[in-house]
């Protein structure tokens, strides 16, 4: 098995957005107020590229997409980050392409000077909580002003 670690290409943007469309069904994500109902999803690419202090990777097992996460500015914060759209189908977890994922953005983040990072998810997708938590992130009683997924209920934040 290989596993790969790219940074996404417009050749991608039509798979990955399927995956995060999958992905977020299975866990209840769907709507407004949930990553995958934000518009970036459909032209991934075009919207994270280093030049605007930003990247998304996606992972391919054996040459097949399943999966993504990416980083970039809170809100058009210039010290907070944000990590985003982090998905993976089932078939692709447990294989640490998350770890691996997350890490790449967290050192992104580091790298271009923002102080910490910021993440939104929903309590039912337990094995991402206690992914980010190994990181190093911890939970806070209320998402940062200006987020807009409305929908998640689990709010955490890592210092860099």
């Amino acid at each position: 098995m290989k596993c790969e670690i790219l940074e996404i290409a417009p050749s991608h943007d039509g798979r990955i957005a399927e995956v995060i469309k999958q992905v977020g069904r299975e866990f209840g994500a769907v709507g407004e107020g949930f990553g995958p109902g934000d518009a970036e999803v459909e032209n991934m690419s075009h919207h994270y590229r280093a030049e605007v202090a930003s990247l998304y990777l996606v992972a391919l097992v054996d040459g097949n997409l399943v999966g993504g996460g990416g980083v970039a500015s809170f809100n058009g914060s210039r010290d907070t980050a944000e990590l985003r759209k982090l998905f993976l189908l089932p078939e692709a977890r447990g294989l640490g392409l998350g770890k691996r994922i997350t890490e790449r953005c967290l050192e992104f983040a580091n790298n271009r000077g923002y102080q910490r990072c910021y993440l939104d998810t929903l309590q039912n997708m337990t094995a991402a909580i206690g992914l980010y938590e190994k990181l190093g992130f911890h939970q806070l009683d209320q998402p940062l002003d200006g987020t807009i997924h409305n929908g998640c209920d689990v709010w955490m934040v890592k210092n860099f």
